[in-house]
Parts: C-alpha cells; structure tokens; sequence
C-alpha cells in the first residue's frame, strides 16, 4: 500500500509540476539590477498565479522583483549551482528537509533578523515551527495539508459497514472496515501506507521520526506496528495484494485506486481530496488518520518553504516579499490554495466563501489539525531525504520477499541510521 509520496511528495504537494523547461521572469517588464531576485518551482498555472502576486507587491511597495521559475528538479539543481557558486537568489522556495540541509551550509538568513518587516507572529505555531532548526527560523511555510483518510462513503454504504466516529476511530476499526468492504464489494478496503505513515505512527507511539539532535527517532516498534497492520491488511484481502501495491508506486493523483473507484478509505494528503473526488464522481469525505484520540500522529506538512539566502543584500525587501505572500490579503486571495491551505488563520477566513466544497473541506481540516495539542516536529537532518528511498524498499522486502515485520524494522533502522551517519 504505498505511493511515492506526494506532498515532500513533501515537494509535493499541491499541484501538477508540469514545466518541462527553466524561465526567467520579470514581474513587470525586464529584470532590473537592483531587483530582488525569487526562485520557485511549480506548474504554468502557479506561475501564472505566482506572476500576478509579483505584480502586485511591486505596485503596493515598489520594490521590483525578477522571478525565476523552474520544474521541480530544475529548481533544485539550479538552486544547488547558484548556492555553491555565490549566486543564489534572494528569496528562494524549499521543501521537505532542504530547509535543515540549506541552514548546515550558511546558506539561509535567520528570519528574527528581519522580524521588523516579516510578521511572525500570524502563522500556526506548528507551521512556524516547521522551518525551525536548532529553535532558530530559517524558513516559513507557503501553507499546510495534512495526513487523513479520504474516504468514498458509497462503498462503505454498500459494503454495509457502520459509519465509525471519525474522531475516535481507531486501527482496528480501520482494518474492519477495509475487510467488509473487501468482502461485500467489488473494491479493496484500503490502501495508502508509506513513508509518511512511518512518522504518523513514531508520532502515535510518542516518538519523532527525526530528534531535535538530528538522529532517527522512531523505534522498532513503532515500525513493527505500522508493518504488521499492513501486512495483516494484505493476508487478508482488505488491501490490495502485493502486485497491486507495485503497479500503484508513483501513480498519478487521479490513476490511483480511489480516484478510480477500486479502493474504499486511502490514507493521503488532504490537498488531493479535490482531485479525488472529480476524478472518481463520487462525494468523498476527509477523516482523521485511526488512533488520533489517544496520541495525535498528524502534523501541518508544509506543501514549500520561503527562504532568505544569507548572502542577500537588501535582506529587508526580501522580508517584505515573505511578508506580502503569507500575509497580505491581495496575495493570498490570488494563490488560493495553490502552495497549501494558508497557515495564517486570518487568512484562511478571507478564503472562506469563494471556495468549492472540497477545498472548503481541506480548510475545515486543517483549522482542526492547527488546534490540535501535537508534539514537535523537527525537520531532518542532511541525509534524511534519501530515507524516503528506504521505505519503499522495505515494504518490498516484507511482500514480495517474505522478510517478516520484525526483520523488516530492523533493516529500516539499519539503513535509516546510516542515512544520517550515526
């Protein structure tokens, strides 16, 4: 039951990153000298998106900025060269855990140094925390989704299964559910394990899936755990079988067994439910993840990070730009939900109204994950990107290879250990 992840995805996360090319942009005309220079990756429609927003800081505050737009991997390979060679632009994007791999070079500004012109003080705390490192703000989320259960309510109808509270259903409720469905219709139950459920459920079980001093904190039986349920779910039918979840790995948003009606429940990034349910025709509906009410696993996943290079020379305007996206009601009601759910929560009330009703649902859902007690979440140490690879691996060796779930935490420890160099 897994996909290669889509949100860090974690530089997941939000839209179809379909630039096959690197541009450069200006947002009013050509570049200028002294422009502040503004590096993001993303689809023709977030540039699009990104260019009217540009446009409009520089009305209001007269700076002029030059964009340079990129795919994802184009982003990050040019981002690399111009960061090693002294070039880096002012304001950059990041995802997953380049922020942490970005500050262990000097390559970001501290953002309290420019808290007179970036108020920090608007966002979700546990989004603010997102771009800490070592307690110090190196990076502020775009916006947020968050881990549920995308649920199709008509197989669960017609498999006859009874509606569970979606606030206190556990995993065995879940795996119960998954069987009936399985048993009393022509889809699978369930689906959805992978990477990111590793940390939701190091988190359940009270661990980090990285510490505060940058090692691997989740335990071997948090691993077994998570293992263990999914295969038990695939012995038994409930899942899809071995050679379904292989076919599945990197399906597209709207190729995947929910958005084509075979699968009942996936456990998936909140941003997607919009794709889902136009894809599939069917009403669909955001849960929270089983197991919630005793230990919260969920987090606010940052779908991108702004950053300040710290070799910048006009650190002050690149705060106001920072300021501008998060912040200022123009922007944010010309991005919408593109780079996530807005972790201001002013702002998610300006979007309140002009949204369709999945996207009003991805908001609802993120409002009740931001007012959650969840413990800290530190982003990984540098290594802890190719630990993404890891997972996928061991699910292969626990069912394709017959390794047992104990054997299979195991050599994800090993290999996760050894990603970070302890």
């Amino acid at each position: 039951m897994t996909r290669t992840s889509r949100p860090h995805r974690t530089l997941h996360l939000t839209a179809a990153l379909g630039v096959s090319a690197a541009l450069t942009l200006s947002a009013c005309g050509s570049p200028d000298e002294g422009s502040l220079r503004f590096a993001w990756w993303g689809s023709t429609e977030r540039n699009q998106l990104t260019q009217e927003a540009l446009e409009v800081f520089e009305s209001e505050t007269g700076h002029s900025v030059s964009g340079e737009s990129s795919d994802t991997a184009g982003h990050f390979d040019r981002l690399a060269t111009a960061v090693a060679g002294g070039d880096a632009p002012d304001v950059f994007t990041l995802g997953g855990a380049y922020p942490g791999e970005y500050a262990d070079r000097g390559a970001l500004l501290d953002l309290d140094t420019v808290s007179d012109h970036l108020d920090l003080g608007t966002l979700d705390e546990s989004a603010l925390e997102n771009g800490q490192i070592d307690g110090t703000q190196y990076a502020l989320s775009t916006g947020s989704n968050a881990l549920a259960v995308i649920v199709n309510p008509a197989l669960l109808e017609e498999a006859g299964a009874e509606r569970p509270d979606p606030q206190t259903w556990t995993w065995e409720d879940f795996e119960e559910i998954a069987e009936q469905v399985a048993e009393n219709t022509d889809a699978y139950g369930a689906d959805g394990f992978d990477h990111d459920t590793v940390e939701v459920f190091a988190r359940q079980h009270g661990e980090p899936l990285y510490t505060e001093e940058g090692q691997v904190g989740v335990t071997q039986d948090a691993l077994e755990d998570m293992l263990t349920r999914m295969q038990d779910m695939v012995d038994t039918g409930a899942a899809p079988p071995a050679s379904v979840i292989t076919e599945q790995e990197g399906a597209a948003p709207e190729e995947t067994l929910l958005a084509t009606g075979q699968v009942a429940m996936t456990i998936d990034w909140s941003n997607f439910l919009s794709t889902f349910s136009q894809s599939v025709g069917e009403e669909l509906e955001l849960w929270p993840l089983p197991g919630e009410a005793e230990t919260p696993g969920v987090w606010q996943q940052s779908s991108q990070f702004y950053a300040i290079s710290a070799d910048t020379e006009d650190s002050e305007a690149a705060a106001e730009l920072i300021d501008f996206l998060v912040n200022s009601p123009d922007a944010v009601e010309i991005m919408g939900l593109e780079l996530g759910v807005p972790d201001n929560p002013e702002m998610r009330e300006i979007l309140s109204g002009s949204l369709d009703e999945d996207q009003q649902a991805e908001v609802d859902y993120i409002e009740e994950v931001a007012e959650r007690e969840t413990a800290q979440r530190w982003i990984g140490p540098a290594g802890s990107t190719a630990i993404e690879d890891i997972t996928p691996r061991i699910i292969d060796l626990l069912l394709h290879q017959g390794a047992t779930p104990s054997d299979a935490a195991e050599q994800w420890l090993d290999e996760a250990r050894a990603a970070v160099g302890e």
